[in-house]
């Protein structure tokens, strides 16, 4: 069958739905889970494309594709709380070994494509690499914020790990996103949601 690996590939991803991650839901009734994740980030980066530094630059489609594959690796190597610094010691290979295995399942060129586009996300030095990933950072950031807060208090998260972690990507990708994330930290902070 032609499409045989397409629908492996496409089929293996249905895992995702079962890849829980640290944050919760906005109503705070369970965690969310990668696949979605992966939705709301690609709709927001529809949204948030306008705010963008050096939009003329970015590839919106690029951008998409990469937020849409970006954390098919958890599926292999599972989420990793961005938080925990024991954690993300050997994240990248970790990753980087899940997504050889995941994206060789397709056939050339789109095995190298997709794993490509993954690496060029995880450097963040491109234009659309830097937008990508601010929108991946941001969108955690916000169910906290509006939410219970609950995956931060859980792990005791502090501001300035917040600061460094979130608020640098989402500030080298937009002064408007960056400004609003000001707001939104001393809420979050004001609210008990973080810690000094």
């Amino acid at each position: 069958m032609i499409l045989e690996k397409e629908i492996e590939f496409i089929l293996a991803l249905d895992a995702l739905k079962s890849v829980n991650r640290r944050n919760f839901n906005l109503d705070n009734s369970r965690r969310e889970n990668t696949a979605e994740h992966s939705w709301q980030i690609v709709v927001f980066a529809q949204i948030l494309l306008p705010y963008a530094k050096n939009k003329e630059q970015i590839d919106l489609l690029r951008v998409i594709r990469m937020l849409s594959i970006h954390d098919v690796v958890e599926i292999e190597a599972g989420d990793t709380f961005i938080f925990d610094e024991s954690a993300m010691t050997g994240k990248y290979e970790r990753e980087l070994a899940a997504a050889k295995k995941t994206f060789g399942v397709l056939n050339e060129p789109l095995s190298s494509d997709f794993l490509n586009l993954w690496i060029e996300f995880e450097a963040e030095e491109t234009p659309d690499a830097i937008f990508a990933c601010a929108v991946d950072r941001i969108m955690p950031f916000l169910l906290n914020v509006y939410g219970s807060g609950k995956s931060w208090t859980e792990a005791g998260v502090k501001v300035s790990q917040v600061e460094n972690i979130v608020g640098t990507a989402v500030k080298r990708a937009s002064k408007e996103l960056g400004d609003a994330f000001d707001i939104l930290l001393k809420k979050a902070l004001d609210e008990g949601k973080l810690t000094e």
